[in-house]
């Protein structure tokens, strides 16, 4: 069975390493990051992905912006995205949710609810 394909979009590298390490529970995944929305939208060029993690606030492209373009792309349309993010407010996650995005967490997340999330997405078994 070939692994998962898992693109995390994070500014913050602490919060990339957290996740890294709660997806490492995970035999079959295989993990890129982004730094920032443009630097994804080119690795979402260049291969296919299972499940994309997002921030909301980053620079040079926001993860809004950056959902936006998936839903837009062809190749990438159907794409599940997960947004992560401090936003907390119940009318601002109401239009996130919106851009059909799969999931919302709101920060600090912990790892066993990125790993329920990426079960109920996925269907992944531990």
């Amino acid at each position: 069975m070939a692994p998962f394909k898992l693109l995390i979009v994070e500014d913050s590298t602490l919060m990339r390493e957290l996740m890294r390490v709660s997806l490492s529970r995970f035999v079959e995944i295989e993990i890129d990051e982004a730094d920032d929305g443009l630097v994804a939208m080119k690795k979402l060029a260049e291969k296919k992905y299972d499940l994309v993690f997002a921030d909301i606030n980053m620079p040079v492209m926001d993860g809004i912006k950056l959902v936006k373009h998936i839903r837009s792309d062809k190749n990438n349309s159907e794409l599940p995205v997960v947004i992560i993010s401090t936003e907390n407010d119940s009318e601002d996650i109401s239009k996130i949710r919106q851009l059909g995005i799969s999931a919302y967490l709101t920060k600090p997340v912990n790892g066993s609810e990125i790993i329920k999330v990426i079960n109920d997405i996925l269907g992944l078994k531990r």
